[in-house]
C-alpha cells in the first residue's frame, strides 16, 4: 500500500495527515501545539503519535509557517511597478512581506529594515537597460549596513554585476536571478519565486530550527502558503491525465490574516475594455494582515467601522448588536486566539466578521473597471484581474470549515456583496469547502504524485 505522510507545521498547531494513495483515502489525522520556542520536533512527535504506523509511509513531507513564516522585505524603484513586482514575487513564494520600499533608501529605512528582522531581502529596481542609479544606491546602503540576511538581487540586469560586486565585497550573502520586471509593466516573477524557495530550503529552515524535524521525516520543503498555492493551481489546471476545475479562487481566513489565491488570467471579458497598469500573475496571492479573525479581529472591526458593523449585524440577524458584548468578545479573540464562540451572539459576531473579512480581502484582490469620458466618447479601462466569470470559490480556515453555514461567509466574495459596482468580483460562483484542511497537504503531494493529489482534492472538497 502506497502511503503519504503530509504535515503542516503552523504557527499555533502542527497538523499531520496520513493518506492511502492506492485507495485515495485519508487514514488518520493528528494535531498538537507547535513547539517552536523549544524544539519543533516535540510538537511534531506528539502529532505523529496519533497516526498508526506513520513510519512506513512512502512520502514524509512538511510545509511550515511557524516562527512567523517566511518573512521578506521587498525593495524596488517605482511603487506601482518594480517595487510591486518584487512584492508579488515574494507573496507568490509563500512569504509574508513585512514592508515594501521604493526609490532611494534612506538611513532611517535601513534602520527600520534591521528592526523588522526579515529572513530575506529582495532587491529589485529598474527595467533591463533602464534606471541603474536607484538599485546601485540601495545596494551601496545595504553593503554599508549591519544587515546579515541573504539578499536576492532581481533588478536591472545591466546593473547586476556592479550590485553583486558591491555586496560581495561587503561580505553579504547574495543570490542573483532574473529581473522581476524586464520590460515596463511586464512581470517575470517565477525565477525570483523559485529562488526564494531555494533559499528557504537551504538557509531559513535551519535558521528557524525546523531542520530538527528531518530526523523524523524527509524534510520541510516549502512555506505553507506556497503549498496552498500549489494545490490551488493543480486543482484549477489539472494534470495530463486528470482535468482540473478551471479558474478558481481560494479564500483562507486565519486568526491573523486573510489570504486569497486566484488561479486565473483575469483578462478583460469585454472586448471594448483596455487593460491598464501592471500585468497580473496567473497565480496570484494576496495577504491582508488587518483582516484576521483572532489576533487581528480588532483591526478588522476598525477597518469596517463599528457603525457599519452594527448595521450589518441588524441586517443579517434581525436584532441589534450590544456594544459591550462586541467589545468583550473582541478582547477575548485578541487575547485568547484559541477561544471559540460560545453564545448565539458570539457565533453571530464570528459569522459576520468572517463574511466581512472575505468581502474586504476580495475588494483588494480583484480588479476594477474605470470609465473615462473623452471627446471621442466613453473609454473603459481595467486594472487588476477580472474574476466576474469565475465559477469556483473554495473556502478554508477555521471560521469557514467549522461554520454551520460556510456559504454565508463565502458569499462575501460575490460581486453582489461588495457594494462597489466597479469591482470585478465573481458574479455567480459555486462554493466548495476544504472540509479536511487538505489544501496544504495536497500542495506538498503535488510535487511527487500530482494525479493522486488532484484526485484527493476532488474527493474531499465538499460542494456547498
Amino acid at each position: 500500500m502506497s502511503r503519504a505522510l503530509l504535515i503542516d507545521i503552523g504557527s499555533t498547531y502542527t497538523k499531520a495527515r496520513l493518506f492511502d494513495l492506492n485507495n485515495l483515502t485519508l487514514l488518520a489525522s493528528g494535531r498538537a501545539f507547535t513547539t517552536i520556542e523549544t524544539d519543533v520536533s516535540t510538537g511534531l512527535s506528539k502529532a505523529l503519535a496519533q497516526l498508526p504506523d506513520w513510519e512506513t509511509a512512502d512520502y514524509k513531507l512538511a510545509c511550515s509557517s511557524a516562527a512567523g513564516g517566511l518573512k521578506i522585505i521587498a525593495i524596488g524603484l517605482v511603487p506601482a511597478l518594480t517595487a510591486e513586482a518584487a512584492r508579488r514575487a515574494a507573496l507568490g513564494a509563500g512569504s509574508k512581506v513585512l514592508a515594501t520600499y521604493s526609490y532611494q533608501l534612506t538611513g532611517e529605512d535601513i534602520n527600520n529594515i534591521i528592526k523588522e528582522q526579515p529572513d530575506i531581502i529582495l532587491l529589485a529596481g529598474g527595467t533591463d537597460g533602464g534606471n541603474q542609479e536607484v538599485i546601485l544606491h540601495n545596494a551601496r546602503l545595504i553593503a554599508a549596513s549591519n544587515l546579515k540576511q541573504p539578499i536576492l538581487v532581481a533588478g536591472n540586469r545591466n546593473a547586476q554585476a556592479k550590485v553583486a560586486n558591491m555586496l560581495t565585497e561587503a561580505g553579504k550573502e547574495i543570490y542573483l536571478t532574473e529581473n522581476v520586471m524586464p520590460r515596463l509593466e511586464e512581470l517575470n516573477i517565477k525565477p525570483a519565486r523559485e529562488q526564494i524557495r531555494e533559499i528557504f530550503l537551504e538557509k531559513i529552515i535551519k535558521a528557524k530550527g525546523l531542520d530538527r524535524v528531518n530526523q523524523l521525516i524527509d524534510g520541510v520543503i516549502m512555506p505553507t502558503p506556497a503549498a496552498v498555492l500549489e494545490a490551488a493551481a493543480l486543482l484549477a489546471d489539472g494534470t495530463e491525465d486528470e482535468p482540473g476545475l478551471g479558474e478558481l479562487l481560494v479564500v483562507d481566513i486565519g486568526g491573523a490574516t486573510t489570504d486569497l489565491h486566484s488561479i486565473a488570467t483575469g483578462n478583460p471579458t469585454d472586448g471594448a475594455v483596455n487593460w491598464q497598469g501592471l500585468e497580473e500573475p496567473y497565480q496570484k496571492r494576496t495577504v491582508e494582515g488587518d483582516l484576521g479573525m483572532r489576533y487581528s479581529a480588532p483591526s478588522l472591526v476598525q477597518v469596517v467601522g463599528e457603525k457599519k458593523l452594527k448595521r450589518y449585524y441588524q441586517e443579517y440577524f434581525s436584532e441589534p448588536l450590544d456594544d459591550f458584548a462586541l467589545e468583550e468578545y473582541l478582547a477575548k479573540l485578541h487575547n485568547q486566539p484559541a477561544y471559540l464562540a460560545q453564545t448565539a451572539e458570539e457565533i453571530n459576531i464570528d459569522s459576520l466578521l468572517g463574511r466581512l473579512a472575505a468581502r474586504l480581502a476580495t475588494q483588494r484582490h480583484v480588479g476594477q473597471l474605470k470609465t473615462t469620458y473623452t471627446p471621442m466618447g466613453a473609454v473603459k479601462s481595467q486594472t487588476g484581474k477580472d474574476l466576474t466569470k469565475l465559477k469556483t470559490v473554495i473556502g478554508t480556515g477555521g471560521v469557514i470549515v467549522n461554520h454551520e453555514q460556510p456559504d454565508f461567509i463565502l458569499a462575501g466574495t460575490s460581486y453582489q456583496d461588495l457594494e462597489r459596482p466597479e469591482l470585478l468580483a465573481p458574479l455567480a460562483a459555486e462554493y466548495y469547502l476544504d472540509q479536511k484542511y487538505l489544501l496544504a497537504a495536497t500542495g506538498l503531494l503535488a510535487g511527487v504524485a500530482p494525479d493522486k493529489a488532484l484526485a484527493l482534492l476532488k474527493k474531499y472538497l465538499l460542494k456547498l
